[in-house]
Order: structure tokens, then sequence, then C-alpha cells
């Protein structure tokens, strides 16, 4: 197993600057899934990584070697690509087999490689089809294999899943896991999509724009997203934040509308001198009630969505639309909705870095709870939620 570190990476292409000073390492056995829209780098860095691409300046380091110069063969790492690059004239056996022959490793030690990867793949019975008599999950199980047998330190895959469909890509996950319990190689991983993401990986890099946006366990990506960006691009439907919120004398405003605010938002607010902030929420978190009190805030349903476990509700709060998620139909378009949030539930937000303020000792304590955690001890001062520096 090989632990890796970006010290620093700067990736330009001439005077075009794409990466700079691009920073954190993956550890020993992880599973590290680089996670962002197209165009955010995450494939460039994978391609870094395996030799593909010069770095530009900065160290990339595979424990205590630098290996910018190190030659994409001599790095001992395996990857699979998106379209499988599977050789259409070989059978299964030989495309698994082919750089292991290639390298001379000995017949025996190959057979008992290709043996113990095939059955945790459960390949045994095609090892003699071409690549054209497969399905699109066998073939990707088979481009697995390859990179599974080279018995390589480190393990990159580049949006593997994704010539697959919905029910393929749940079983392919599957075996990736397996092998990785197995064979516990350093896995990096790249996909767009938040699924892959927060069901694969033991902590996820989010980039925008070649800028490392939150490094974090899937979990407290979700609960205590480092800024705006992270808020919305992790949940599906995505977080709601309000353009025209704030904060004034211990309430909460939403447009024109207000509601009080929990005794330790407004201790932690006021204690922070936060002013110019904006409130988020996420569809599932938000509590319709009956009837208006003094502490929901009131919409109108604009239209409701079937999404079959739950239905989502699109409400309209002065010109802004908000989404709320519910288990059973409570409206229709055109019916007020009243709408309670819970301190729980809140993320402030800061109006010009888009970074969170972080929370409460005590919020972000249900917090870490919900996200299978221990408490922080009574007086901690990591209340504040790591945000990656935009230099």
């Amino acid at each position: 197993m090989t632990r890796i570190l970006l010290d620093n990476i700067k990736k330009a292409y001439g005077d075009t600057v794409i990466m700079e000073d691009m920073s954190f390492s993956v550890e020993e056995g992880e599973r590290l899934v680089l996670l962002g829209p197209s165009g955010c780098g995450k494939s460039t860095i994978l391609r870094m990584i395996a030799g593909f691409e010069e770095i530009t300046d900065g160290n990339l380091m595979f424990d205590e070697q630098k290996v910018n110069e190190v030659a994409p063969g001599d790095r001992n790492v395996a990857m699979v690509f998106q379209n499988y690059a599977l050789y259409p004239h070989m059978n299964v056996y030989d495309n698994i087999t082919y750089g292991l022959k290639v390298n001379k490793v000995p017949k025996d030690r190959i057979d008992n490689r290709v043996n113990e990867v095939v059955d945790a793949l459960d390949l045994e019975k095609y090892l003699q089809r071409k690549p054209a008599e497969l399905s699109g999950g066998q073939r990707q199980r088979v481009a697995l294999a390859r990179a599974t047998v080279k018995d390589s330190d480190v393990f990159l895959l580049d949006e593997p899943l994704s010539n697959l469909d919905a029910k393929l890509r749940v079983s392919a996950r599957e075996s990736l896991v397996d092998i990785h319990r197995r064979y516990q190689q350093t896995m990096i991983y790249v996909t767009h999509d938040q699924i892959e993401a927060m069901t694969f990986a033991d902590r996820i890099a989010l980039l925008n724009f070649g800028e490392l946006q939150q490094i974090d366990s899937p979990e407290n990506i979700y609960h205590t997203p480092a800024n705006i960006f992270t808020a919305r691009f992790i949940g599906n439907p995505p977080m709601n934040i309000f353009d025209n919120s704030s904060y004034k004398d211990g309430r909460l405003f939403i447009h024109e509308q207000s509601a009080p605010l929990a005794p330790e938002w407004v201790e932690y607010i006021e204690a922070g001198n936060y002013r110019n902030l904006k409130v988020g929420i996420r569809p599932e978190a938000i509590k319709v009630t009956v009837n208006p009190t003094e502490t929901t805030f009131t919409g109108v349903v604009s239209h409701v969505e079937n999404q079959g476990a739950n239905y989502a509700n699109y409400v309209d709060i002065a010109g802004e639309t908000m989404v709320v998620l519910t288990q059973i139909r409570l409206a229709d378009p055109g019916d007020p909705i009243y709408m309670e949030f819970e301190k729980y539930d809140l993320h402030f937000f800061d109006v010009d870095t888009t970074n969170s303020i972080g929370y409460p000792e005590n919020i972000l304590n249900a917090k870490r709870l919900s996200a299978g955690q221990k408490p922080l001890p009574i007086g901690a001062e990591d209340h504040k939620v790591p945000t990656a520096s935009k230099k």
C-alpha cells in the first residue's frame, strides 16, 4: 500500500493555469473519490498521479519518494478507464493477462493471480469469450480484473461506471468495494456522480474550477458542508439557500418574513459578529405544519413532483423558489404551505466568502452523531467546518 501526497501542485498549459496550490493526501489503503462537475480538474489530477500529465510545479510523493519525473510504467499504478480499453481480438483471459505476460511474469504466478481475481469478479465462465460477446457490465469487470492482477500499490479509476445503466452501476460498485476489501490498494476514483461518491468513498475531495472545496468523509460533507458550492452540489434535490435571507436581533429573516432563532444560534452568531449571512436548509429537513405560527414561514406551492418514495414540493416565497420533500402529498399547486426550520437543520454561510460560519457546539455534536461520529468534548473549539483555502 502507498500513501500519496499532492504538495502545492500546479498545472498549466502554456500561460493558462488550470490548477494551483493543490494539496491533499491519500492515505494507505484509502478509497478517495475525486468529485466535481465537468472541467473541475479531477481527471487531470488522476492523470498526473498516473504519470500521463506533466506537473508544472509542486511535488507528487508516493510515500517518501518524489515521482514527478518517474515514468508511468515505473510507478506501480493500475488504471481503469471509462471506455474499458479492451483488445477486441483477444479473449477475456488474454486481455487480463496481457500486461503480466509482457512483463515476463512466470505462468504459475499468472494463473494463481488470475484464478483469485476472476473468482472475486465472477468471470470464470467468460474467460474464453471475446469482448464483443460480453455485456457492458461484464466488460467493465474484465477491465477491473486486468488492473487488479497487476498487484499494484495504487489503483486509479477514471469514471469507470459511466457507461453502465443504473442497475449495473450498483453491482459494479459492489465489485469494486469487494476488490478493495480483499487487496487493500490505495484507490482514487474519479466521478461526477454524487451517489457513486457517497456510497463508495472513505473520503471525498470535492473540486470546482481547479480548486479544492472540501475533503472529508461523505457524512461530514453532507451534514456540515464547508461552503455554498458543497452544500448545493451534494444532495438531491440540493440544499435550499436563500438569496434574500439575513439575521437581525435574534431573528431569521427570509424576504419580509421572520421567525425567532434558537438561543444557541443567536449566541453563536453574536459572538462571532456575523452579520452578512445566507441561510440554508435541506429539502428533506423542513417540517410542514398544518397552521401558521410564530415560528413558521409561509410559501405557495407552484408544482408537485411525485418521486415515488417522496413528493418534491416546489414552493414560492416572494419570487424565490425552494424545494420541500414530504413522504405524502400535502398540497396542490396554489395552496399555501407553512414551514418550520429546526435549529439542528440550519446552515449559515458568509455572503462574501460563501464559507460556512460553523455551528454551535451542541448542534455540531448532534450532526456528528447523525454522521456516526463521537461528540466533541465539552468546550472544544472545533466547531468550525474545515474549509479548503482558496489561493
